[in-house]
């Protein structure tokens, strides 16, 4: 008899909503404070930890841009994106398609040079390893749509190194319309679109990212579901929802992960994927997010399955690597040969 955190443990899978930034672990915080002579607020590892309390994404926001400013050298973003992977792989992650915020560096005086650099060298390593992974540059969408398009063009000599952009940070009051030059130039640049919508803001922005900006694939989207109409858009167009379970926790989108929506989600016939989203603020990298979820809601083996191949059908890889993928996961399935009762 399997049991379904054996299940998790055995499934490969792929990560589509990672902010590098977001596994900056407090350990390492102290570690480049000290490498780079920044002086922290908190007296220990401990103390930052227990500060991690938050009410809301804005709360979470102001804590994670100022953790972030310990990244000052190539070899800081090296360090951190290495972390990440290595991590990611005890979780039998086998494609990761990673956010970093290009201007939360830039506007600190941090050379971008230093910021893609310090990455990519991590993710050539991580490919050695058995890590696919592929960059998603977002655009802070508290900021004004100028700055994003700036940004974009600071960007384009390291274009080949990104497979999309994304827009994150403060989602209230921030609709993804503002946001349509950078994502018009983006799409002729050949790069994938992605947004954050529905996670505090309303469906309106998840409209907005869809027929607006005309996104590839929606962050979050918790809220499409208020919505029926869009929900049927979503399903009709299978659009990828990439939804993080601990995070809408810790941010109490949810206020418990029996309450959470992504069994409706998938009983509505969305493309529902599982992440970890910010995993060093938020207590758990993807097993941990799946293993929540599935025990919160009485997932079963078949919806297990589903969100581990979900998570190759919504990724940005070539069809031919997501079929590899998803015949790996068919192997798993017929060897189970386990009914869900048996679990």
């Amino acid at each position: 008899m399997t049991s379904i955190d054996d299940l998790i443990s055995a499934l490969p899978k792929a990560e589509l909503h990672i902010h590098l930034e977001g596994s900056l672990e407090p350990e390492m915080v102290f570690v480049l404070a000290d490498r780079n002579g920044i002086p922290l607020d908190y007296a220990s590892v401990d103390v930052l930890q227990d500060a991690y309390s938050f009410s809301g994404l804005q709360d979470f926001l102001d804590i994670y841009y100022t953790g972030m400013r310990v990244l000052q050298t190539e070899r800081d973003f090296y360090d951190l994106a290495t972390a990440y992977f290595e991590r990611a792989m005890q979780d039998n992650v086998r494609h990761a398609e990673v956010f970093f915020d290009p201007q939360a560096h830039t506007d600190r005086g941090v050379p971008l040079a230093e910021v893609v650099g310090g990455i990519v060298a991590a993710v050539k390593e991580a490919a050695l390893a058995g890590l696919g992974v592929y960059l998603i540059p977002c655009f802070l969408r508290h900021l004004s749509g100028q700055d994003a398009m700036d940004s974009l063009v600071e960007l384009e000599p390291f274009v080949e190194h990104f497979c999309g952009v994304g827009l994150d940070s403060s989602e209230l009051g921030h609709p993804p319309s503002k946001f349509v030059a950078a994502f018009e130039r983006a799409r002729e640049l050949g790069l994938k679109l992605v947004a954050h919508a529905g996670e505090e803001g309303p469906p309106e922005y998840v409209w907005e990212a869809l027929d607006i900006l005309h996104v590839d694939r929606i962050d979050h989207g918790n809220r499409a579901l208020e919505d029926s109409a869009l929900v049927e858009r979503l399903r009709n167009h299978q659009v990828p929802l990439t939804v993080c379970p601990l995070s809408n926790l810790k941010l109490a989108v949810v206020d418990d992960l029996r309450f959470h929506p992504l069994k409706s989600m998938l009983d509505a016939g969305l493309v529902t994927t599982v992440n970890s989203d910010d995993p060093a603020y938020f207590g758990g990298y993807l097993n941990k997010n799946f293993r929540e979820i599935a025990n919160s809601l009485d997932l079963s083996v078949d919806e297990v399955i589903t969100l581990a191949e979900n998570s190759f059908t919504a990724s940005f890889l070539p069809e031919s690597e997501i079929q590899k993928h998803l015949e790996e996961i068919g192997r798993i399935r017929v060897n189970l040969s386990v009914s869900t009762s048996d679990l």
